[in-house]
């Protein structure tokens, strides 16, 4: 007989070479075919510890005794039809006992449900008290899918052991592949979860290192402190955008760098990314900044893989994980002075712009009032001001939460509540602003108020010159991008509707009569009327800003990389990108 090693299927793989990485040995391993290709691979590798059980239920009470005497999680393994339903009653018992049990249950693939088909059941929701998480981890594919089922896989057996512990469960496809040739397991990435009762690992010596802050609730100057002190311990800086709350010495707003089309700061590689905080709308940071390794510290204690180089969760506060390692010696500011140095000269480079949203961003953004608050649109707006830095007094936020347009002013107004006696500035676009204007005629909306209207007339993101919508030219005006709504840029219904609701109106449709109007609009005092502002702008001119303000460096290495990669792209379509980027270099 031809001697048998590991199943050609990717998922199996992952999925052993996790269960030694997690250091994961006993098996309970119970007769069938759609398990074949886990078990079948399993019994070639003497790490593990594999006992038999034809009755699964009977299978399920043994794993529940095991783990409980040996201190160790156990798996489980049955195959397709109604063996998993068995387990029941033992990860019930499990579930109650907080024992580690692992429950690996085969199938041929969700998409095979309800086609009755032979042995294909329906395992997609199960009971709440049989395990504390369940994944459904598919036949990996490509790189996509090799990632889902890393992490999928990873969040399970870390879950078995998580506050105390418990059984959960993986339905594992297969495609019954009979080749058993594979005689190594591929490397695959484990994450640690970790808690301030464990063994901290150390940082490499020499290595650059930043933090990755996405939204984030408010900080407290006891946190802002630990912060500066594990970036001057470890000549760190950390990457903001408008959401990020930091306002520290090492907060570095560097999307203008980052979202550059034809360069590639270097500076953006980094060794050790300390992510922290919720979801970024910074997209062209998120994108651009390479960590080697990722840390991410939370007190939720979850996998989140933003960046796909997550290697620990630390489930802390992120004050006691600062504090921790902002010990020893001193290392100085170079990679800050070096990303502010940066920073300048992409903002020096920057051409004169047409008017537009990024225009006005770049006029108002130094000038705001000192202890002010910002509430920024998504998209297109929070991209705008997001390369231009803001007074250190000035707060701001976002709805990036949902990623939604339909409480953006709702948010101001509810914000503006909380100090009646601070000015709160909301920016916005029309298609957000008509969405949400019944706030403006609740009777608490106070003095305090101003509001900034851009009104182009459309959905502007997806007329943008790199946004897909582009592609349908005018056409993506009628659906797409939505044009034409809400009296099509009418120079009274907005006017008409604000100074009814006692606002105090202004407009402009050029840079002078901004200017003009612009002074007032972010004036210290809170005047007599809350203010809205509404601007006219055009789609193309829009579009041409954020093409000449992410075009402004160049680089003929990273320009040349970029024209071969589109022209492969208009010609070959996407599937060749990942092969020419292997070829070019990320």
């Amino acid at each position: 007989m031809e001697q048998k090693y590991y199943t050609n299927e990717r998922s199996q793989q992952i999925v052993i070479a996790l269960l030694k990485a997690h250091g994961i040995r006993k098996v309970v391993v119970s007769p069938g075919t759609t398990n074949i290709t886990l078990v079948g691979s399993m019994q070639q590798d003497s790490y593990f510890e594999m006992y038999s059980s034809v009755d699964e239920r009977s299978a399920a009470y043994m794993a529940c005794g095991l783990a409980a005497e040996s201190g160790e999680p156990v798996v489980l393994s049955c195959t397709g039809a109604t063996a998993s339903r068995n387990y029941m009653p033992g990860l019930t018992e499990a579930y109650y006992r907080k024992l580690p049990v692992i429950a690996i249950t085969a199938t041929q693939g969700d998409y095979k449900i309800g086609h009755h088909m032979a042995q294909v059941i329906d395992r997609r929701s199960i009971p709440n008290d049989i395990a504390l998480m369940s994944v459904n981890v598919p036949v990996s594919k490509d790189a996509d899918s090799e990632w889902n089922c890393n992490i999928l896989v990873n969040k399970a057996l870390l879950e078995c052991r998580r506050h105390g512990g418990g059984p959960v469960h993986i339905n594992l496809a297969t495609t019954y592949s009979r080749d058993f040739s594979v005689k190594e397991l591929p490397a695959t990435r484990v994450i640690n979860r970790l808690t301030l009762h464990d063994d901290f690992p150390h940082i490499p010596q020499n290595a650059r290192i930043a933090v990755f802050i996405g939204s984030h609730k408010s900080w407290s100057e006891e946190e802002e402190k630990a912060l500066d002190a594990f970036c001057v311990a470890h000549d760190a800086v950390a990457f903001c955008d408008h959401t990020s709350g930091y306002k520290g010495k090492y907060r570095m707003l560097f999307a203008l760098v980052a979202g550059q089309t034809f360069y590639r700061s270097t500076l953006c590689n980094v060794d050790l990314l300390v992510h922290i905080g919720e979801v970024s709308g910074d997209y062209y940071s998120s994108l651009g900044i390479k960590p080697q390794v990722v840390w991410r510290v939370s007190e939720d204690g979850e996998v989140r893989d933003t960046f796909r180089r997550l290697h620990y969760v630390f489930e802390m506060p992120e004050k006691e994980f600062f504090l921790h390692y902002a010990q020893g010696e001193k290392k100085g500011d170079s990679y800050l002075e070096a990303c502010k140095e940066e920073y300048a000269a992409a903002l020096s480079r920057i051409p004169e712009l047409p008017f537009s949203n990024i225009w006005m961003a770049q006029q108002l953004s130094q000038s705001l009032p000192d202890n002010s608050v910002l509430h920024l649109g998504i998209l297109n707006t929070l991209r705008s001001w997001n390369f231009f830095e803001i007074p250190r007094s000035v707060l701001s936020y976002c709805n990036v939460g949902g990623f939604g347009i339909d409480g953006d002013m709702s948010s101001l107004i509810g914000a503006s509540l909380a100090h009646p006696d601070k000015l709160y500035f909301g920016i916005l676009g029309d298609l957000a602003f008509f969405y949400d204007m019944n706030v403006l005629g609740n009777h608490h909306v106070g003095k305090n108020i101003r509001i900034l209207l851009v009104n182009n007339g459309r959905g502007t993101e997806f007329r943008n010159y790199d946004h897909p919508g582009s592609a349908f030219g005018d056409d993506a005006d009628k659906y797409i991008a939505a044009a034409g709504h809400y009296g099509n840029k009418s120079i009274l219904l907005v006017k008409h509707y604000a100074e009814d609701l006692g606002f105090e109106y202004l407009t402009a449709s050029n840079k002078d009569e901004f200017t003009a109007v612009s002074q007032h609009f972010i004036s210290q005092e809170i005047v007599d009327k809350p203010i809205l502002l509404e601007v006219f702008t055009d789609s193309q001119k829009e579009s041409e800003a954020l093409k000449m303000i992410r075009d402004s460096i160049v680089d003929s290495k990273t320009a040349i990389k970029n024209e071969i990669k589109n022209t492969v792209k208009s010609v070959l379509g996407n599937s060749c990108i990942c092969t020419m980027k292997k070829i070019l270099g990320k």
